[in-house]
């Protein structure tokens, strides 16, 4: 958990909760400007004792607090959690609630804190599952210059036949004008398959930025008012069907961490995301096999089993039509054709999170290997913001 210079205006640390599996950081200035992280932890994601972890980090400390847990359901996963501080000062905590590898039955939380995130009032729902499925989130909420509030989701769709398996998923924005006691839904046209909807202001509006089911490349859409949105359309950065996420950085420029990978790079794929995991939320016993991957794949069903790797990072000055890539953060095998990390199974480097602080500095957290959350700080004096990968 301690801070441990790697190079030059490069610092990094490993956050570690006393769980088997850590996965799905997300990072946020907290009131008072403490640096705060969640993630989710536990057996393995799908399983019931998957719960939501927090640590904080002061902003001259040299050490992550130890991780506390924040939730503690014991008949659901509770998953992808985030941090927003509203206008009143209030610190929230958002996350996901589903039943065992179902991402269909899946429900939003929220518990607030009027201290900072050192006491935290009762959970409660925020966003239901209805009969069409379930309702997830993965990014930070936007506030517009009217005030209303911006939370962007994605649309579990239950089959009409078999399992979850998410290619059938669509992206929306939840908007709230009170303070995040009722939310209206806006649909993203066309957006099967892209989801992990990240919104950021751009000169006309807002942009969005999205993670392919199909584990081809990012895609991002535009809209005026944060309400209405264009349809998403491919970018030049590929994707693995695993998370994105950007930032606008204080000189103007998007700042976006990914893995530079797709399924063009896949040698085998997954059967799905939890085929580990069974109906009662337990583990099945053995990994099921992988997939031969041999060939394209097209947009028809969701790829599992791109490689995660490796972590990297790229800007844009003109709010992401071109990007600049430079030197990657993180580089490894990325192999994700199982989630197990108690035997060491999984080497994914995945899942960003990315923030900028009131002294320029920019903090990343990523999934490393499913067993720890990897912090990386990277001053304004880091060679690599120079540097072309």
């Amino acid at each position: 958990m301690r801070l441990h210079e790697t190079g030059p205006g490069r610092v990094e640390a490993s956050l570690v909760a006393p769980v088997a599996q850590c996965h799905a950081a997300n990072l946020a200035v907290l009131p008072g400007g403490d640096l705060g992280c969640v993630w989710f932890g536990g057996t393995q994601e799908g399983v019931h004792d998957i719960r939501v972890w927090f640590s904080r980090l002061a902003p001259d400390g040299e050490q992550w607090s130890e991780p506390v847990a924040l939730t503690a359901d014991p008949e659901r996963s509770e998953q992808n959690p985030v941090l927003f501080t509203d206008p009143g000062g209030t610190l929230w905590l958002l996350w996901t609630a589903q039943h065992a590898g179902r991402q269909d039955t899946s429900e939003v939380r929220a518990r607030r804190s009027t201290d900072g995130g050192h006491t935290w009032g009762e959970p409660r729902v925020l966003l239901p599952a209805d009969e069409t499925g379930g309702v997830f989130v993965r990014q930070p909420v936007q506030v517009t210059e009217d005030g209303t509030w911006l939370l962007p989701a994605f649309r579990c769709v239950t089959p009409a036949e078999g399992a979850w398996s998410g290619g059938d998923d669509t992206s929306a924005v939840y908007a709230s004008d009170d303070s995040g006691v009722t939310w209206t839904r806006y649909d993203v046209p066309a957006s099967r398959g892209s989801v992990h909807m990240n919104v950021l202001p751009s000169e006309t509006g807002y942009v969005a930025f999205y993670r392919s089911r199909f584990a081809d490349v990012i895609r991002s859409s535009s809209s005026a008012d944060g309400l209405v949105w264009t349809e998403p359309t491919p970018t030049e950065l590929p994707n693995n069907n695993s998370s994105v996420q950007a930032t606008r950085l204080a000189d103007g420029r998007l700042a976006l961490v990914y893995n530079a990978s797709s399924a063009a790079d896949a040698t085998h794929r997954r059967l799905g995301l939890y085929d580990e995991v069974g109906d009662d939320g337990a583990l099945g016993g053995q990994d099921r096999p992988a997939l031969a991957h041999t060939g394209p794949v097209g947009t028809a069903e969701a790829f599992w089993g791109a490689p995660r790797a490796p972590l990297a990072l790229a800007t844009s000055a003109d709010d992401g039509t071109s990007w600049q890539r430079h030197p990657d953060l993180a580089q490894g095998e990325g192999t994700c054709l199982s989630n197990n990390s108690r035997d060491g199974v999984n080497k994914e480097l995945s899942y960003p999170s990315i923030v900028e602080d009131a002294r320029g500095r920019v903090h990343v957290a990523f999934t490393h290997h499913r067993s720890s959350i990897s912090y990386v700080r990277l001053d304004a004096d880091w060679p690599g913001w120079q540097e072309r990968a």
